[in-house]
């Protein structure tokens, strides 16, 4: 009997430090979590956003990349037109070319201002000149927003930030699962200390 009632103190003990931690960590990071739940909303829908969150991908003239122009004419082109028609001071520095020979067309993303200019690869045109705010979306949902605005070399922020996300799901997994569980447990004993009517 005495074994018990241990057992059950035990236990309720653990679950009021649980229970603790659980609520401490999800005060202390209400900030984030929020964050990374609604940029994440918003990265499910990008595609179905009706270019609001991604520019959608308009087609070329050309499947065939044999009618294409050479990648670097291309470059040239869309740096001439981020100059011209986005902003004279922008920063020429591609976070990377998208080329869609099924649509016979090239996005080049541009680091500054998250912007995206889409060509027609076999004569250049300009198909779309737009913002990107999923890859803004993106940068705030893994941290490396922070990274950008401050000129960390190595994505340090970035990797601070999913370490304390990552621990904190998984501290949240556990406890949540003892907040659920630990009562369970907790009734069982109690069941055990009834004493029997004979």
């Amino acid at each position: 009997m005495a074994d018990i009632q241990e057992k059950r103190k035990q236990q309720a003990k653990l679950l009021r430090v649980f229970r603790q931690i659980h609520r401490t960590t999800g005060a202390f990071l209400f900030i984030f979590f929020f964050v990374v739940s609604i940029s994440g909303l918003m990265l499910g829908w990008k595609d179905h956003s009706g270019g609001i969150f991604l520019p959608s991908s308009q087609r070329g003239t050309s499947t065939n990349l044999g009618d294409w122009l050479t990648i670097d004419s291309l470059q040239t082109i869309a740096f001439k037109v981020a100059r011209d028609s986005v902003s004279k001071d922008i920063a020429l520095d591609l976070n990377r070319i998208d080329a869609r020979p099924s649509k016979g067309m090239v996005k080049f993303l541009f680091r500054e201002g998250y912007v995206e200019i889409q060509l027609d690869g076999a004569t250049g045109k300009v198909l779309s000149i737009a913002k990107r705010n999923s890859d803004l979306i993106e940068n705030l949902h893994d941290g490396s927003y922070w990274d950008k605005l401050l000129g960390t070399s190595d994505e340090q922020i970035k990797l601070i930030y999913t370490n304390i996300l990552g621990l904190a799901l998984l501290t949240f997994t556990i406890t949540g699962f003892w907040l659920w569980f630990g009562p369970k447990r907790l009734r069982k004993l109690r069941l055990h200390n009834r004493p029997t009517q004979g």
